[in-house]
């Protein structure tokens, strides 16, 4: 197994290249490795990097002492002009579900880059892989007269991020018509109106639901309590497909922020009521301009946390990056 494993990791280091196959193969390997518990079957460099939910650990602690078998629920963004291999997925932590969003950078045939964000949601795993896999749309490629370059894939995905954050229902909001969303496997929009309630209207509704669409939850302006979406990092483009996998960071400030007008002019208090940071792991799927599906994994983290990858001012900073 283990000549196997090298000699696997030897084709891929003599390529000039590391293609789509790849640089998904550098992922399957590093969850292989995290689960025998053993650093050693991949060839990273001397100055190596490793993040776990935002803490700079040894390559050897943390998830790679508690991994104890990969799931069965995978989503692949490989970006080849990058050589960032991303992922979203399901594992098995002493036996528990865990949901885990991860990015290795691929160099010459070494990693010397490890970001990873490990959620332990159960339920959240559990609604993940009740999915089977991912939907359709994130992995199938788009026609080549469909395809765009890599930064209008971000500029549109931004405008996701940028329309939320004191979100005021009047921006630019650029979701088709079948846009949904799905956050840690549940549905956060178009979801079914349970049995024996109405659906809330959008116009006189106190706060957002999950029974409305992309679009209308973002017209509504009553997502406004989100201070700030910040550390926006685009770590992956999938042209191919026409998939962005970004990290960033949800600000609830519990602050002025929770007191606003709606378009209409209604005033509302929404929102939490203490300072609160979502770490975000985000796929979107973007064309014809549009975002079609959005694929999500969160947890909450102290307020105002960094990544690990960013300096202060630009973990603290909307900008793209």
């Amino acid at each position: 197994m283990k000549l196997f494993l090298f000699a696997s990791l030897a084709a891929i280091a003599s390529a000039q290249q590391c293609d789509r196959a790849c640089l998904n193969g550098w992922v399957d390997k590093y969850l292989e490795a995290v689960v025998a518990h053993d650093a050693k079957r991949l060839p990273i460099t001397a100055n190596v990097k490793y993040t776990e939910n935002g803490q700079r650990l040894n390559l050897d602690d943390g998830f790679w002492n508690t991994a104890t078998a990969i799931g069965t629920y995978k989503l692949y963004v490989p970006d080849v002009r990058m050589g960032n291999a991303a992922f979203i997925g399901t594992m098995r932590e002493a036996g528990a579900a865990v949901t885990v969003g991860l990015r290795l950078k691929v160099e010459n045939g070494k990693i010397p880059e490890i970001e990873t964000i490990v959620i332990r949601n159960p339920t959240a795993a559990a609604n993940i892989e009740k999915s089977g896999s991912p939907r359709k749309a994130l992995t199938e490629s788009l026609p080549a007269d469909k395809r765009v370059s890599r930064d209008k894939l971000v500029d549109t995905a931004n405008k996701y991020f940028t329309g939320m954050m004191l979100n005021d229902g009047k921006g630019d909001y650029p979701f088709a018509d079948d846009c949904n969303r799905f956050e840690n496997g549940g549905q956060s929009t178009n979801a079914p109106t349970p049995a024996g309630q109405s659906r809330p209207d959008p116009k006189t509704a106190k706060g957002y639901s999950a029974q409305w669409s992309c679009k209308e939850q973002f017209e509504s302006g009553l997502l406004h309590f989100v201070s700030r979406i910040r550390d926006r990092r685009y770590v992956a483009v999938d042209e191919e497909r026409g998939l962005v996998f970004a990290l960033a960071f949800f600000d609830h400030d519990a602050g002025k922020s929770r007191n606003f007008k709606t378009p209409d002019g209604r005033e509302v208090s929404a929102g939490p009521q203490r300072p609160w940071t979502w770490e975000i792991a985000e796929v979107f799927k973007v064309y014809d301009g549009k975002l079609h599906e959005i694929e999500a994994i969160l947890q909450e983290v102290p307020y105002g946390m960094l990544s690990g990858w960013s300096n202060w001012e630009d973990g603290l900073s909307t900008r793209i990056r």
